[in-house]
């Protein structure tokens, strides 16, 4: 739109919005009437300031999570937290009500633009950028549209090309071809800086990346590079010394920051990285926030991750609002940035442990002790929730089963793996705290001696290829949960164990991986050949079945029927228990 369309559309709106008096209209329309503003990158080598329209600018950001069609209602927010910019990862034509609501709460806005291979949704795959030239040129025509869109919104405070590329073409590349590319994507990005600088002259250009190590390549391929940018989180600190070192002569902002991220914390009692405290996540982002304006006349401002709402896992591990409750990390950039005081601040959460973190039972019930107070005397309420993260991959919460007010009694999932656990603790004024440990949840122990234990076991079928492959149905019973037996992916199947002699036997227990039998039947033989059925299910869900008979025979079966998913069938163990 040209600023020509931009003011006839703006009259006609401001038609309606006196009819029908929406407050969101005439603040949108307050914003497109606005001038353009001018960034400048002034100064020379140490001594670099950012302005716009002439004054210093500071940026005091976050990076922007929620849909842009919430920007009108939350940028009042932002505003009372003393945040003057906000970071996109993607500009397209849904970003117009962002910019809008901004510029009419006096915030700015770093555009961003996608390129693959990024560090988040929508970067996509691999490009190779020596020879794809249709890909560049595809992007280069789509930024420019963009740039010619927006350039002389009042909300513009610079454009930032790529995210995290250069990292993350080694998921892509190696030895000499990675080298090549890295280097011809850079000067892809000053290619498209050139092009921005052509059309809008009044905005810097910067691009992004998630470590220094990336700077070389923009020192040595992108000189039209306005400024610098890195995400950093834990190694925030160690920019400034990197770019001493480096021997740069651009300055440089954080496009993202604030706790330690999952790849720099070390691994706890399961295996799995130990998630930073409430507490020390806020006192992240002041740290941060300390190295960041500890480099004058270098870095020249930061925009904090993440004012997102998620509360999935990685919303809970970075969000300032999971679930739109405002926890402390959120106060603490509020405090950074010098925005307006608040008189009640969420409950805190200084510790946290389990009676059992590495070897608890499927089902079972531990004991959670937690140390919560709130620094305002509120009341405070309780929930809990699971995540399989470290199982499936999966980022969602799920509600956990509790009973208690601390300490709790809590009840553990019945699917084997490492999960974490959440306790959420509310003050009922939108405040929260939220402090996670991880357990790992086995099989529940069987009293007994489990005589299917190394005894010869065949099967139907068993699988040769895949990670891990072959799985031989001896998987099944060398009382190891790491190994197990899967089936080719057809009805039906089934593995059996000879027990050497007709044994007497009381309990059964099937440790099932994902791929499980949701039909089947317990069956045993005293030749291998005449069998009978001592148990059968047809409603089977998978993870541990413990099945209690009175049975007996030289040969103990599993036949599967029916599959509970599209795979096949997979034990970890099938044990096989005598009392």
């Amino acid at each position: 739109m040209t600023r020509r369309s931009l003011y006839r559309a703006v009259t006609l709106l401001s038609g309606f919005a006196l009819l029908a008096g929406f407050s969101v209209i005439t603040a949108a329309i307050t914003a497109a009437a606005a001038a353009p503003s001018v960034t400048r990158v002034t100064g020379s080598q140490g001594n670099w300031q950012l302005t716009v329209d002439g004054a210093p600018y500071v940026v005091k950001g976050v990076t922007w999570g929620p849909p842009m069609s919430e920007a009108a209602r939350r940028m009042p927010d932002l505003r009372s937290m003393g945040v003057n910019t906000v970071r996109t990862w993607g500009t397209d034509g849904t970003t117009l009500p962002l910019l809008d609501a901004a510029a009419a709460n006096g915030i700015k806005v770093i555009n961003g633009f996608w390129l693959q291979p990024g560090g988040g949704p929508g970067s996509g795959g691999c490009v190779n950028y020596v020879t794809d030239s249709n890909y560049k040129s595809a992007m280069l025509t789509e930024f420019s549209r963009w740039v010619e869109t927006y350039r002389e919104h009042p909300a513009v405070l610079m454009w930032n090309v790529g995210n995290e590329s250069v990292l993350g073409m080694q998921n892509c590349f190696s030895g000499a071809e990675l080298e090549a590319q890295r280097a011809a994507y850079v000067q892809f990005v000053n290619q498209v800086a050139q092009r921005i600088h052509s059309i809008d002259p009044n905005h810097p250009v910067t691009s992004t990346d998630a470590w220094t190590g990336a700077w070389p390549y923009y020192k040595a391929h992108a000189p039209d590079l306005d400024l610098y940018a890195v995400n950093a989180y834990n190694a925030v600190c160690d920019v400034q010394r990197d770019w001493v070192n480096g021997g740069y002569t651009k300055p440089y902002i954080i496009t993202e920051t604030g706790p330690a991220g999952e790849w720099e914390v070390p691994d706890d009692a399961n295996g799995v990285p130990t998630e930073p405290s409430d507490v020390q996540k806020r006192d992240g982002y002041s740290r941060a926030w300390s190295c960041i304006t500890g480099h004058t006349g270098v870095a020249l401002g930061a925009t904090l991750f993440h004012y997102g709402i998620e509360g999935d896992f990685g919303g809970v591990w970075f969000n300032l609002i999971p679930n739109n409750e405002r926890r402390l990390s959120y106060y603490a950039v509020r405090q950074i940035y010098g925005g307006t005081p608040v008189t009640n601040t969420p409950p805190v959460i200084t510790s946290m442990n389990l009676s059992r973190t590495t070897d608890v039972p499927a089902g079972s019930t531990f004991t959670v002790d937690a140390r919560v107070t709130d620094p305002d005397g509120d009341a405070v309420t309780y929930t809990m929730g699971y995540n399989s993260k470290y199982i499936n991959n999966s980022g969602g919460i799920i509600a956990a089963q509790f009973t208690g007010n601390g300490p709790f009694t809590v009840t553990a999932p019945q699917q084997l793996g490492v999960w974490k656990l959440y306790l959420y603790a509310r003050d009922g004024h939108g405040n929260i705290g939220i402090e996670t440990r991880s357990l790992r949840v086995v099989a529940p122990p069987v009293t007994g001696t489990n005589v299917a234990q190394g005894r010869p076991a065949t099967a139907s079928s068993h699988q040769t290829a895949g990670d891990g492959a072959p799985f031989t149905p001896a998987l099944a019973v060398d009382a190891n949960l790491g190994t197990r037996w899967a089936s080719d992916w057809s009805d039906p199947q089934w593995i059996q164990v000879d027990l050497g002699s007709v044994t007497a036997f009381q309990h059964v227990q099937l440790v099932w991986e994902t791929a499980y039998g949701k039909a089947y039947e317990i069956q045993t033989s005293d030749d291998g050949n005449a069998w009978r059925t001592v148990y059968s299910t047809t409603s089977a869900d998978g993870n541990v079945d413990s099945v209690e008979l009175n049975a007996s025979g030289r040969f103990v079966r599993v036949n599967g029927t029916a599959r509970g998913t599209g795979w096949g069938y997979s034990l970890y163990e099938f044990g096989v228990y005598r009392r």
